[in-house]
């Protein structure tokens, strides 16, 4: 078995058995590219991922097989179909009890990769406008704290992210869940510096902040959304509505005391949003405690409400799938807003940009980490990341058509 990781490694045709592939919305095109080539030439492949599972229809088209939702559930019945030469065009897997979650093969994994990753949870019962892919992933089920621990203690890089869609849950026995797992990390010894993502109740238990700091954390991506309650609105944010966009900086301030910093995470291109709003968006990024800024445009993804309401009003301004999927990455505008034409939406968001990543913000919120957090390391996190987040920015600009 072998991983070819295109990240480091160019694609090259190699004789195999059976091809797996795993694709989000906007790389899939390259999935059923790759996915084609070993068809051809006799070799079966099965293609998996959240857009598989949201357009299983479309990826069997392109696949001798489609897996629909976690993998590990099916996995034994693709491979068992495979080797009797009977593969279905479409698994659809169940929700597992994560107790049994088998290990990864983290030795198959490029050594190229800075960070680890790790997962402690799956599902995520907000079920927001944008993200909210199904209700069948709805429900949060957790890991054993202690095989989180076994885990981390085989990753091999000093540095770590959480990737569940929220690391202290949802609830005071989840945020204990979580304070036992900083805590294992800290009687374990387990060196690590990490980041993870949360909401905004991240900051609202000081025991939680204590020992995510103890136990490693730097930094923390709070998915915020908009600073005003119209633009919440439009994409369901519950939770952020009903702590209010006052609290914002109360808990940024809670999360800087610890000595970790915060990545605010905005979208721009609502239905609400004027140019004025924008403006009015980009000036309260700037101000605020915010130690990492990134923007994106609203991105319609299928699965989503978002998707179908927008498909239903006619509003894509790409529809020639699978081929238009490459546009669906954030970085582009892909609907027609209410309030804006989409042209005045990419030079607001070009306008906007250009006044959140220039050299001297840059250097403002690196001196404004270091002094609220009192961590150089931190602040260099931060710095780093704003610094990459400026390279997609000024690397992807579009004029928009109307």
């Amino acid at each position: 078995m072998e991983i070819v990781d295109e990240n480091f490694v160019p694609f090259e045709f190699r004789d195999a058995d059976l091809v797996g592939l795993t694709a989000f919305t906007a790389n899939v095109t390259r999935a059923y590219e790759i996915s084609s080539l070993y068809r051809e030439k006799g070799v079966p492949t099965v293609l998996g991922g959240i857009h598989a599972s949201m357009m299983p229809e479309e990826a069997s088209r392109y696949a001798d097989a489609a897996v629909v939702g976690e993998a590990e559930s099916v996995w034994t019945q693709v491979i068992s179909d495979f080797e009797s030469g009977k593969l279905k065009e479409v698994y659809k897997g169940n929700l597992l009890d994560l107790e049994s979650m088998p290990k990864p093969r983290r030795d198959l994994f490029h050594p190229g990769y800075m960070f680890g990753s790790v997962q402690t949870s799956r599902g995520c019962p907000m079920n927001c406008e944008l993200l909210g892919h199904s209700v069948q992933w709805l429900r949060l089920r957790k890991r054993p704290v202690e095989d989180v621990l076994d885990e981390l203690e085989s990753i091999p890089q000093k540095r770590v992210f959480f990737v569940d869609d929220n690391i202290i849950g949802f609830g005071k026995q989840d945020e204990e869940r979580t304070i036992a797992l900083f805590k294992g990390m800290i009687e374990r010894r387990i060196s690590k510096e990490w980041f993870c993502q949360a909401s905004i109740n991240f900051a609202g238990n000081e025991e939680v902040l204590e020992y995510a700091a103890k136990s490693g954390c730097r930094m923390v991506f709070l998915g915020l959304e908009a600073e005003s309650t119209s633009a919440l609105e439009d994409v369901n944010k519950k939770l952020n509505l009903r702590l209010g966009v006052s609290s914002y900086d109360d808990a940024f301030r809670r999360i800087n005391r610890h000595g970790i910093a915060v990545l605010g995470a905005f979208i721009y291109g609502m239905d609400s949003d004027t140019y004025e709003k924008l403006q009015a968006r980009t000036d309260y990024i700037l101000k605020s405690g915010i130690d990492v800024m990134q923007v994106t445009y609203l991105t319609p993804l299928p699965g989503t409400r978002l998707f179908n309401k927008l498909k239903d009003e006619q509003r894509l301004r790409y529809v020639n799938f699978p081929s238009d999927w490459v546009h669906y990455d954030m970085t582009e505008v892909t609907h027609k807003p209410q309030s804006m034409t989409p042209t005045e939406l990419a030079e607001a968001m070009n306008e906007c940009t250009r006044r959140l990543y220039n050299s001297g913000t840059i250097r403002k919120k690196f001196f404004k980490t270091w002094r609220s957090t009192k961590n150089f390391t931190t602040a260099m996190w931060a710095y780093t990341s704003n610094m990459n987040y400026r390279k997609v920015a000024f690397g992807t600009r579009e004029t928009a058509h109307t």
